[in-house]
């Protein structure tokens, strides 16, 4: 596929699936202008469920690549889509060797790269431990960091539940109403001289605050649905939107 068939086939999926977030689990995001508009960067955020990468790609204003199974490639549909979506193909989720050089050869390419550091989907919704190999991209890496933070997506598709319940814009606003916020970047070298646990720490710390701005976005939404409002705070949440 052409760079440039590849770019108006990723805009499709964007808007189609940020209508459909929109609509059906009553997406909102903020921080979207703290994504450098060019440059590499490596994105990283909290690990929830299945939506996650496509949850990422929404709130930010780059194409974005990001790490993807190998075993997934097996279905042809899915190896179509997630291949024309400029996946990196691994050989088991999280950050082993391949994946280590997959990232830093699309950043070193200027590329915005999407990793999720915790390497696998949250078993109960909370953030864990970060894998000390975010660490070696970060030794290694050009460009900048910028954390994200995902809240609601645990809610809405947990690990153990086959398939997604929707929270619809236009009904009572619901556990599962998804919510992004994206960080300021981080400089690198600003964390390579840290230990490696300070440096995980801190980096989880980023992740995690962008994590609680989100569910307090979140949480806007939940109790400002439900109640009676003046015009004024009406027009004022309208126009955080």
């Amino acid at each position: 596929m052409s760079p440039w068939l590849a770019r108006r086939w990723y805009d499709t999926v964007f808007w189609t699936t940020y209508v459909g977030f929109g609509l059906g689990w009553s997406l909102r995001v903020s921080g979207r202008r703290n994504m450098p508009a060019s440059g590499p960067v490596l994105v990283l955020a909290n690990h929830q469920s299945f939506f996650d990468p496509v949850l990422v790609g929404l709130a930010s204003r780059r194409y974005l690549s990001y790490l993807a199974r190998k075993t997934l490639f097996k279905n042809q549909f899915l190896k179509g889509l997630i291949e024309s979506l400029d996946a990196i193909p691994i050989d088991q989720e999280g950050l082993g060797i391949d994946g280590l050089k997959a990232v830093l050869e699309k950043l070193s390419l200027g590329k915005a790269v999407l990793v999720f550091p915790e390497g696998h989907r949250s078993p109960d919704g909370e953030m864990h431990e970060l894998m000390a190999g975010v660490t070696l991209l970060v030794k290694k890496m050009q460009g900048l960091i910028v954390p994200v933070g995902i809240a609601g997506a645990y809610d809405s598709w947990p690990r153990r539940q086959k398939l997604p319940k929707p929270a619809p814009l236009f009904l009572r606003p619901s556990p599962g109403t998804i919510a992004l916020s994206v960080g300021k970047p981080i400089d690198p070298a600003s964390l390579r001289s840290l230990p490696r646990e300070q440096m995980l720490a801190t980096l989880h710390d980023a992740i995690r605050a962008e994590w609680d701005r989100a569910k307090a976005l979140k949480r806007s939404k939940l109790i400002a649905r439900p109640t009676l409002v003046s015009r004024d705070a009406e027009s004022s949440e309208r126009s955080a939107w």
